[in-house]
């Protein structure tokens, strides 16, 4: 006997847009693609970073597996750090068709606005295993606080941290 399984339209979506974009990365030509402004968040230009504070440290952090580190610049202008490089593209497989391939190649450039205060002779950046890490000292105007939470009804408490 068969179970009764709830469907769901929003399952369907990630295998229809891996889909979608198979048969437009099949369709369009490598030029055609370049040009048009709905391939850009997939292409290789794109880097997702993360930042946060540690402590009095500013830390923003990118993965780059497989792009050699000498091939990547770092640059610090006002408030804006400029993250540049450019991934090589591997030729392993020459024959035959893939049933996937995801990993983009080509230039890549990010550029992430700094708070306020930020002194660029500080800023350091160190590449190990893939990951860029760059990190200098946090201006004050970032450092964390902890707020009071009050709750109506009870006197207000402080929370150890």
């Amino acid at each position: 006997m068969r179970e009764l399984v709830t469907w769901s339209p929003f399952k369907s979506l990630g295998s229809l847009r891996r889909d979608m974009d198979g048969l437009f990365n099949r369709f369009f030509s490598d030029w055609e693609r370049d040009l048009s402004p709905w391939f850009r968040p997939t292409d290789g230009d794109y880097l997702p970073v993360e930042s946060y504070v540690d402590g009095n440290t500013l830390i923003v952090k990118a993965d780059l597996p497989g792009v050699d580190p000498k091939e990547v610049q770092v640059s610090v202008e006002g408030n804006q750090l400029t993250i540049k490089g450019e991934r090589k593209a591997r030729q392993e497989h020459q024959q035959g068709d893939y049933f996937q391939q995801e990993v983009c190649s080509g230039a890549f450039a990010r550029t992430i606005t700094l708070p306020e205060g930020v002194n660029a002779d500080e800023v350091k950046a160190r590449y190990h295993d893939g990951v860029l890490e760059i990190s200098m000292p946090a201006p004050a105007s970032v450092a964390s606080k902890k707020v009071p939470i009050e709750i109506a009804g009870e006197e207000r408490k402080q929370i150890a941290a």
